[in-house]
């Protein structure tokens, strides 16, 4: 299926299928309030037949939105957003300990009858000004087909320490609190995700289980209000993520389907991990959007068609 892409310069790029389905908006002008980590996000993400699959702003975390790079704990300050993890005393409203990640531009920007193709790079700026990283981010939207009722978003990122010390990744599990090591490539969903179906490859495991796991791809299922119909989510990794001689560290599942639906794609969970001056990491992602609720071999046949 045909895409039509609209840059709308300094703010935002708009993906439409052929049917006249917006299924991606990714936002680039920064949300106006500090305290939310003013950084890009994609959102709305549609399903082809028009279900929107991500949420924005909602009334328990205001700094969720949508699909975003976030990294929760980096060298005492948060580029997630909103309150702090501190050990001993809670979630803080800490304003000065929130950071940023500033849009610098699009070195690369590719436009084909069914694929779009861009390169952001990024600046990841600390409260106080000082620049501590660079960021080259890559978004893909490919593999739009109106038969199987699905597309997919791949996003890669690929990080430079530009500080003179390291900087170190950890999360609120690193910091001290339980089974909490959100941090990475995060999705929020909508109210209607809540106490939706997840599951992974290999297992019966649901989100309580899953949480803290790791594994190739989870996915995330719901019937939606207001329309009858469901929706899939599929969360891959690609296959370097997962291997222990190329990954900077490893990756686990954050997933939550109550009380409210998260998945990240945790680069911190368990442990913290630093990055020296100069040096920088990679990671790919994949992200399937899809009509109807996908079952275990369904996703998993989908994939095996999706060559990275």
């Amino acid at each position: 299926m045909s895409i039509r892409v609209t840059h709308t310069h300094g703010e935002d790029i708009a993906v439409t299928a052929a049917n006249g389905t917006e299924i991606l908006r990714y936002v680039y002008r920064p949300d106006p309030d500090p305290f939310e980590s003013r950084k890009p996000y994609a959102h709305p993400v549609r399903t082809l037949s028009g279900r929107t699959v991500t949420g924005y702003r909602p009334n328990d975390h205001r700094w969720h939105k949508g699909l975003q790079m976030t990294a929760s704990h980096l060298s005492g300050q948060n580029f997630w957003g909103g309150n702090c993890y501190v050990h001993g005393q809670g979630y803080l409203p800490l304003p000065e300990r929130v950071g940023s990640m500033r849009h610098d531009g699009f070195p690369e920007f590719t436009v084909e009858d069914d694929r779009l193709a861009f390169t952001e790079e990024l600046t990841w700026v600390e409260n106080g000004g000082e620049e501590w990283a660079r960021e080259v981010r890559g978004l893909t939207v490919h593999s739009v087909v109106e038969e199987a009722g699905a597309w997919a978003l791949d996003w890669s990122i690929r990080l430079t320490n530009v500080r003179s010390e390291p900087l170190a990744f950890g999360s609120p599990t690193t910091a001290g609190r339980e089974m909490a090591g959100y941090t990475g490539l995060q999705w929020r969903g909508p109210r209607d995700f809540t106490g939706g179906t997840v599951f992974a490859p290999d297992t019966d495991a649901d989100a309580g289980k899953l949480m803290g796991t790791q594994g190739p791809w989870l996915a995330f299922t719901t019937e939606h209000d207001d329309v009858d119909g469901h929706s899939t989510l599929v969360f891959a990794h690609a296959p370097e993520n997962l291997d222990e001689a190329s990954a900077i560290h490893e990756s686990h599942w954050f997933v939550r389907s109550e009380p409210f639906p998260t998945v990240a794609f945790s680069w911190a969970f368990f442990e913290e991990f630093e990055l020296p001056p100069g040096e920088s990491f990679a990671f790919r992602y994949r992200l399937v959007v899809a009509d109807g609720a996908w079952d275990r071999d369904r996703v998993g046949t989908h994939l095996e068609g999706l060559p990275w």
